[in-house]
């Protein structure tokens, strides 16, 4: 006889009822600290079947405002969940304007139901991240095999067929590659509907995605029309895309032994230990601080189905130490080598995905069609590999950010560098990061002094187009080992 966990069924419209007698309380605290803002998230009543993906809907809310989290402790006994994050702007200073307070407030209260008016992203002078779907465009996502100029014979193909990109962010990670591009129809505007056109520009593009495949890898390319009311995160995506690809499976940490060793040492570092007697698996993650480590660390966890009951998040210098307490959603622990093996292996592979690797180059330029097709045949007639990419439009103007190799891997060719700024015309900026530098945008990351690192750049051409990549994310579902 079978015996399966009992999962209650719970009313979504009950749900929103006990959200509405017993909403999420936020305070926004400047008197505490001088040299941060605290923001306390308590919310009363949840219970466990929805206690899952809680803690990331509210960090998700931080970054997407690129606010720098410093610390952050997180507690659930009971029926509460209780968050409180160090944050400050980019710039290293409190939060003070009021209009962005007020949004935080809304949006963390808010954001499990209907999210923040319009009035209020309005008065905040600024577009905000989640986005809301849209109508305008059709959303692809690719995944497969990476290997130098795909990009550029993808971006091709689209061009040859008059789709005009406007959207696009690319990952690699282990010899693996996941895209999402959002594109219109090149001849009248407006999303592609006609299922025959639909169908022909996903075979082409199937073509040259698995023009180079071994036998058994795993690939895929879809087209998706825009379902108004329905929305996704496009780094939630990019995550759930490459650990369906298993591109976590080659992942191994530091396996040096001692706690001088991992202190001393830049690599990631995973230990899963059990708290028998509080009935908890206790991960410990040590690795280099940088942007969005922690919402990416989350994404793991979400999406490998574990529940974080307690947790402690804080860095120091160039790095960063996340600890949690968590279960699987049933309520067992990692009882097994493997599993814990495959949740190592899947941390280690979250935080590596967005390191940065090579030479960014942060272009902006006039907006035409077959633009990302002439960049990227660009790179790739000089020897350039893409490893990152993050383009999108608003308006005539086209902005984004590559992060280019050569086509081993390595180094890329400071001429190689120069011909290609040549070649695409309008601005571009060479922006060189060590990989230790101090991250700066909705990191948890901060000097050990306490002051943002110096080096960091002020401001990025990548944070202009991501709110219009961002506003585009719509209709995907989350993919489920």
């Amino acid at each position: 006889m079978e015996i399966t966990a009992y999962q209650p069924c719970i009313d979504a419209e009950f749900e929103s009822l006990i959200e509405r007698i017993y909403p999420p309380r936020v305070c926004i605290d400047n008197e505490t600290y001088q040299d941060c803002t605290l923001v306390k998230i308590c919310n009363p009543k949840v219970d466990s079947a929805n206690k899952q993906g809680i803690l990331l809907e509210m960090v998700q809310v931080l970054t997407d405002l690129d606010l720098v989290i410093s610390k952050s402790y997180i507690s659930s006994d009971g029926g509460w969940f209780m968050e409180v994050f160090h944050v400050t702007d980019q710039l290293g200073s409190k939060l003070t304007d009021e209009s962005l307070i007020l949004y935080i407030q809304q949006a963390l209260c808010e954001n499990r139901r209907r999210g923040v008016s319009k009035e209020l992203q309005t008065c905040l002078h600024r577009e905000v991240r989640p986005p809301y779907a849209s109508t305008d465009h059709t959303a692809m996502e690719i995944t497969g095999t990476d290997r130098p100029g795909l990009l550029s014979e993808i971006s091709a193909v689209l061009s040859k067929l008059e789709c005009h990109v406007t959207a696009a962010v690319v990952w690699t990670h282990n010899n693996r590659v996941a895209s999402i591009i959002y594109m219109e129809d090149g001849f009248q505007g407006g999303p592609i509907t006609d299922p025959k056109r639909i169908a022909h520009v996903q075979e082409q593009l199937e073509n040259v995605v698995e023009a180079h495949h071994g036998v058994g890898e795993r690939r895929s390319v879809r087209l998706t029309a825009p379902a108004p009311g329905q929305k996704t995160h496009t780094g939630r995506r990019l995550h759930q895309l490459m650990y369906a690809s298993m591109d976590h499976e080659p992942c191994q940490g530091c396996n040096g032994g001692g706690l001088a060793h991992r202190n001393n040492c830049t690599q990631i570092h995973v230990s899963i230990e059990s708290c028998k007697e509080k009935g908890y698996s206790v991960v410990n993650v040590r690795s280099r601080d940088r942007p969005k480590l922690l919402f990416d660390t989350l994404c793991a966890l979400t999406d490998m189905q574990y529940v974080v009951f307690h947790a402690a998040v804080s860095s120091k210098g160039t790095m960063a130490d996340q600890e949690y307490f968590i279960r699987q959603q049933d309520g067992c622990t990692l009882d097994t080598e493997s599993e814990r093996h495959k949740l190592t292996q899947c941390l280690i592979a979250a935080i590596e995905r967005r390191a940065s690797h090579g030479v960014k180059l942060d272009i902006c330029t006039h907006n035409r069609m077959g633009l990302l097709s002439n960049v990227t045949r660009s790179f790739r007639e000089n020897g350039l590999s893409i490893s990152r990419a993050e383009i999108g439009t608003d308006g005539d103007r086209a902005v984004g950010s590559f992060l280019v190799t050569d086509a081993s891997g390595y180094e890329a060719n400071p001429q190689a560098i120069e011909e290609v700024k040549k070649e695409i015309g309008g601005s571009v900026v060479v922006v060189n990061k060590s990989p230790g530098r101090t991250a700066s945008v909705g990191s948890i990351s901060r000097t050990s002094s306490g002051s943002i690192d110096e080096d960091k750049p002020r401001f990025s051409l990548g944070s202009l187009f991501w709110s219009q990549l961002e506003r585009l994310s719509s209709n995907f579902s989350s993919i489920r080992s």
